[in-house]
């Protein structure tokens, strides 16, 4: 019923910038659901980096506040998340994730962020 396809990771200095898309193909009709990113680095568990409501309320790792935003754009069911001043603490592989009520969670393939120099 849904697939995620994301893009845009890849490796970055310290300090830059980079900006994940993730599309969702889905027969789903409502807009009613969340959509986000979460992350893994090796040997550590999937968590949350951010995720955004289809009324546009935002909820972000303490550790990304400041340098990371989601954006949503619902006509296009795609989520957006926009990376500044990147850290090697970053690195991990990102998935996006869309979260319905009942249906429950759908998750992309994993896009690899590398930071560093």
């Amino acid at each position: 019923q849904v697939q995620l396809v994301e893009s845009g990771g890849g490796l970055v200095q310290p300090g830059g910038s980079l900006r994940l898309s993730c599309a969702a193909s889905t027969s789903i009709l409502s807009i009613y659901y969340d959509m986000g990113w979460y992350r893994q680095a090796p040997g550590k568990q999937r968590d949350l980096v951010a995720r955004i409501t289809s009324g546009g309320s935002t909820d972000y790792a303490d550790s990304v506040k400041g340098r990371f935003t989601i954006f949503r754009d619902n006509a296009k069911k795609t989520v957006e998340l926009q990376m500044n001043s990147l850290k090697p603490e970053d690195t991990a592989v990102y998935y996006c994730n869309l979260h319905h009520a009942i249906l429950g969670n759908y998750w992309g393939q994993g896009t690899q962020v590398t930071v560093s120099s």
